[in-house]
């Protein structure tokens, strides 16, 4: 049997209120692929990591900003989702108060707030990935 060559990924969706605006955090990508595109804060999972933590640890070394918590949104490993490889990303929600500020590092050239109903065009799967995001925690809010 043929063993598989799949890495594992985490992106974080974080929302923030302000004012009448919820707002989604992303980042500008460094590097390729999708260079210079907009994209989730996010990255490969560490072999000694388990995943909560990786998303807090990618997402603090992108933006700077830490969340005390967050909540495993859904699994996405569509064939073809990243051009890398096979990529299984598992996404994770959390809420950010309204004094983080982000300040890009890492693999982020650029970290910044985007208001939901007016995001860039985005990198990878990741307009889908916040589409569910939003159904699923902010329905009610909206």
């Amino acid at each position: 049997m043929r063993k598989q060559a799949i890495s594992v990924t985490v992106d974080t969706v974080v929302f923030k209120k302000e004012s009448e605006a919820t707002l989604v955090l992303l980042i500008r990508r460094k590097n390729p692929p999708f260079q210079n595109k907009w994209a989730l804060p996010g990255g490969f999972v560490e072999d000694h990591e388990n995943l909560e933590t990786a998303a807090k640890r990618e997402l603090k070394e992108e933006t700077g900003i830490e969340l005390s918590s967050c909540e495993q949104l859904y699994t996405f490993g569509n064939v073809g989702r990243d051009p890398r490889g096979r990529t299984i990303s598992v996404a994770y929600v959390g809420f950010s108060n309204k004094s983080d500020h982000p300040k890009a590092a890492d693999d982020a050239k650029e970290a910044k707030w985007f208001e939901i109903e007016n995001l860039p065009d985005l990198a990878f799967d990741h307009q889908e990935i916040i589409s569910l995001a939003i159904s699923r925690f902010l329905q009610d809010l909206l």
